[in-house]
């Protein structure tokens, strides 16, 4: 049959992208709450920002067991609750006279839901609805999150300066609460739902349907961690991820604002330098998932590590004032590149551990958020003990050059597997997705 109707696979798409959009107005929120609630209430800094350490911790561990939820519930439900979760955070702190209902609604609530709608999410919607252009769907997925910042960003800055914080933290409430209509008219788990099959399929592309796995969502989700742990693509794709996290939100978009400020620089001018990171971010992204569908993935990621490592390596000469044409061209680069790694981890995920990818992903993502909180800390400490962050940027830059190394390490176990047996813990680890429906289908009957 022929037909030029829209394949639904695209508006399931755009429904995942809004609702991620709804969720990152919370991203863009602590780093302009953060100086109004330490006035109001006389909170230390450290306080407000243990709130957001929590954030960021749950963020990643959240995604794993997220991403088995919605194996065994399905997306629409798993999303909905989610945005609700953002919604009850965010809403909930106009009421707070405590430090300690902060870090229940701005770390615990906020945090479990975004988690929720992390990478894995996106993994999970472009690995079921999609056979063609599922990079670059990834990439656009990821931007969601971009572009949710960049949105949010200049609206809640405008509002806190106009009409006070609250209205600011209600404002991302109903931002989030309003996506969930829209995701449980429209969000469906898979294909078969509407009777077609993903779009770009085959007929060597339609898989048998996958039983609902059995036993507890937590448990298959550990189950997945720990299978996947027997083997070193795991720890090769984990272990750059941690990396990817230190040197982007547990470095660069924790301490950039600080640390231009050490040299002079205007903290609204530091700001706006950020906020220019988020909008080459979602070009970067979308042409990394381009990329994804065309290139081995293991090569991109050795490319997008290294050339990181020698982006931040520079970056401490580069601290002025002012914002000077070198700064905007680093803010330029580094904005390409901040979360381009994504698209090709998610393909090799799927590449390696096939249809529990996408949870295997939770967990890898996991240790970017770890990477992330030990790095902020990190760099906070070098700053305290040494008087400048500059050893921080030099580390950072090392360690990225590392996790190109580990990037290109993979490229030895996909010869191995191509021309032979691969070695221990090398290759696909998993078993196909038509070994996993049988595998599901006799526990489901024990």
């Amino acid at each position: 049959m022929t037909s030029r109707r829209l394949h639904p696979a695209w508006l399931v798409a755009a429904v995942a992208f809004i609702a991620l959009v709804g969720a990152a107005g919370f991203r863009a929120t602590p780093s302009v709450l953060l100086q109004p609630l330490h006035e109001e209430f006389g909170w230390s800094l450290g306080t407000i920002s243990a709130a957001v350490s929590i954030n960021l911790l749950l963020y990643g561990l959240t995604a794993p067991f997220a991403a088995a939820l919605m194996e065994k519930f399905g997306m629409r439900r798993v999303v909905a609750g989610a945005l609700l979760l953002v919604s009850a955070g965010s809403g909930l702190t106009v009421f707070m006279h405590a430090s300690w209902q902060l870090l229940l609604c701005w770390g615990v609530l906020v945090g479990l839901g975004t988690g929720s709608m992390a990478l894995g999410f996106v993994a999970i919607v472009a690995s079921r609805w999609f056979v063609h252009r599922r990079g670059l769907i990834t990439g656009v997925l990821t931007a969601g999150g971009a572009t949710g910042q960049l949105i949010f960003l200049p609206v809640l800055a405008g509002l806190t300066g106009e009409h006070g914080w609250r209205v600011a933290a209600l404002t991302v409430a109903a931002a989030a609460l309003l996506v969930v209509p829209l995701v449980w008219w429209r969000l469906r788990d898979r294909p078969a739902d509407l009777g077609v099959t993903a779009y770009g399929a085959g007929p060597d592309d339609v898989a048998p349907p996958l039983a609902v796995p059995p036993g507890n969502a937590a448990r298959n989700a550990v189950r997945a961690l720990a299978r996947a742990a027997r083997t070193g693509p795991f720890w090769l794709l984990a272990g750059g991820f941690a990396i990817c996290g230190a040197t982007t939100n547990g470095l660069v978009g924790t301490h950039f604002i600080p640390a231009a400020h050490d040299h002079g620089m205007a903290g609204t001018t530091a700001a706006g330098l950020l906020a220019l990171v988020g909008i080459f971010d979602i070009a970067g992204t979308i042409a990394s998932g381009w990329l994804t569908d065309r290139v081995d993935s293991r090569l991109l990621l050795g490319g997008y590590y290294a050339l990181r490592g020698l982006s931040l390596l520079v970056l401490p000469s580069l601290f002025a004032a002012t914002a000077h044409p070198s700064m905007v061209v680093f803010i330029l680069f580094y904005g390409l590149d901040w979360v381009a790694t994504v698209p090709p981890t998610v393909a090799l995920c799927r590449e390696y551990f096939g249809a529990s990818g996408a949870v295997v992903f939770g967990w890898v993502f996991a240790s970017h958020q770890f990477g992330a909180a030990i790095a902020a800390t990190a760099a906070g400490l070098v700053r305290d003990r040494l008087g400048t962050y500059d050893w921080a940027w030099y580390g950072a830059g090392t360690l990225a050059l590392a996790a190109s190394l580990l990037s290109l390490m993979l490229l030895a176990g996909r010869r191995a597997r191509d021309g032979g047996p691969a070695g221990p813990g090398i290759g696909l680890a998993f078993p196909s997705r038509a070994e996993e429906a049988a595998v599901g289908m006799t526990e489901a009957h024990r």
